[in-house]
């Protein structure tokens, strides 16, 4: 049994909004996109079976596999051409489709190729048509092509792994292995935990700092928790640039006040906060910009903040959106000890609700740089915003690395975002489930979980 961290798992159609940790297993078990990522988080095939890139990157073909949706009908290149182009329409709710504007065309050029055509190159396409939200699913089959299929449902769900006439003897049909099967449930962490520590469950998934708090109380033991090395935002989103937030050198002495470590440390020893918003150069024609206070000791930076702070002449106070969780209330905590030692009075407040700083916790569906300034820049100046556009439209490789490079020096002024440290993902993982690997995607997928089936 696997226990998702979130709401009951079910078919959510991610055109129409980001699906909770549930219902992405549940698209990825049940459905595939062309392709799909392994246990290590690489990328192997899902519908398509092999791809070319050709054009100097700026051409993908695809060839089908002879794949099948539960009643046994085939899986043609046009439906799989009709439900990409929903999925990133203008219009789609989609998390990826803000990332996939590159796409000019997707066209069927014979019933089992298919041809994604862009504007200019994008060698993290793959990483992106990996991801659950790219899934192809029908809501009457009850899922997709598989790897697996829904055979019981209810408050949980069993899925088994789906005959493939393509990548089995069309003569073996036999029936799976007990073993083999898969219940899926969602549920709180609170429950997940004890669940699994009452040996009811083999793994728990998509667990946050949020919850982290919480297994420490569930006598788990050590063997069994899993941290993903997850790459992404982990910070604040400043959200509103009204009276002292209105002025970057305020933003920036807020920013710089935070004692990142005491944040960290509250919430899991050994979790490495961070200053900056890009973990490294990926794609950008530079390293990492580094905020100006940076240079500054952590005395220098409470002693500036708080000078702003007194000389701005009236009270000073920052709502703070957060989630619900224990480790959000020790995150708060550190935060608010912060800021009140720089004369600012801090609330906190409903993640949805009016803001100043929103906590933003995202991991990276692929290694670009221009998705960490994208998502950082919630709100910001002009000369950040045009640079990210440029870098999106960039005609080659290099002018969007250059470009890339001036929105990360131009966010890093501005200080639209407060980067605190990198996204924590944990699991718990019985040792029978020898294929689950860490990655930095944070992904494992339901079929790749044991490796002793054979």
């Amino acid at each position: 049994m696997v226990s998702a961290i979130g709401g009951p798992p079910r078919l959510a159609d991610p055109a129409r909004g980001r699906p909770d940790t549930p219902a992405r297993l549940l698209l990825d078990a049940t459905a595939e996109g062309l392709v799909r990522f392994d246990a290590s988080g690489q990328i192997e095939p899902g519908l398509a079976e092999r791809w070319i890139v050709i054009d100097a990157g700026m051409s993908y073909i695809f060839r089908l596999r002879d794949a099948q949706w539960r009643d046994g009908s085939r899986v043609t290149a046009d439906q799989v051409v009709d439900h990409l182009r929903r999925q990133i329409a203008p219009g789609s709710r989609n998390p990826l489709a803000p990332f996939l504007t590159a796409v000019d065309e997707i066209v069927t050029m014979t019933p089992q190729v298919i041809e994604v055509r862009l504007r200019r190159p994008r060698p993290d396409l793959l990483k992106l048509f990996a991801q659950p939200e790219l899934a192809l699913w029908r809501s009457d089959a009850i899922g997709g092509a598989g790897p697996m299929r829904v055979v019981h449902a209810g408050g949980s769900l069993l899925l088994r792994p789906a005959f493939d006439p393509g990548r089995a003897d069309p003569e073996d049909r036999r029936e799976t292995r007990p073993e083999e099967d898969v219940r899926l449930i969602g549920e709180r962490a609170a429950r997940a935990i004890v669940r699994f520590a009452a040996h009811d469950s083999d793994h728990v998934a998509g667990g946050t700092f949020g919850d982290w708090p919480l297994v420490a109380l569930g006598a788990v033991a050590p063997a069994n928790i899993r941290i993903d090395p997850a790459a992404g935002l982990f910070g604040f989103a400043i959200v509103n640039r009204d009276g002292f937030l209105a002025e970057a050198p305020n933003r920036a002495a807020i920013s710089g006040a935070i004692d990142r470590a005491a944040v960290t440390n509250a919430v899991m020893q050994g979790w490495e906060p961070a200053e900056r918003i890009l973990p490294d150069t990926l794609d950008s024609a530079a390293p990492p910009a580094l905020p100006g206070w940076t240079l500054l000791s952590p005395d220098e930076r409470r002693e500036s903040a708080r000078a702003r702070v007194a000389g701005w002449g009236d009270p000073v106070r920052l709502r703070i959106a957060l989630p619900a969780g224990p480790g959000a209330t020790l995150l708060y905590a550190q935060v608010a000890a912060s800021l009140l030692a720089i004369g600012v009075t801090p609330e906190r407040v409903a993640l949805q609700d009016p803001a100043d700083l929103r906590l933003v916790d995202q991991v990276a569906p692929y290694d670009s740089a221009r998705w960490y300034l994208a998502n950082a820049c919630s709100l910001c100046g002009d000369e950040a915003r045009t640079a990210l556009i440029a870098a999106r439209d960039a005609p080659t490789l290099a002018e969007r690395a250059r470009l890339i490079a001036a929105a990360d020096a131009a966010l890093a002024v501005d200080t639209a975002f407060v980067p605190i440290a990198r996204p924590l993902r944990w699991s718990l993982v019985a040792l029978r489930l020898r294929q689950w690997r860490p990655n930095p995607r944070a992904w494992h997928p339901l079929n790749q979980l044991r490796g002793d089936t054979n």
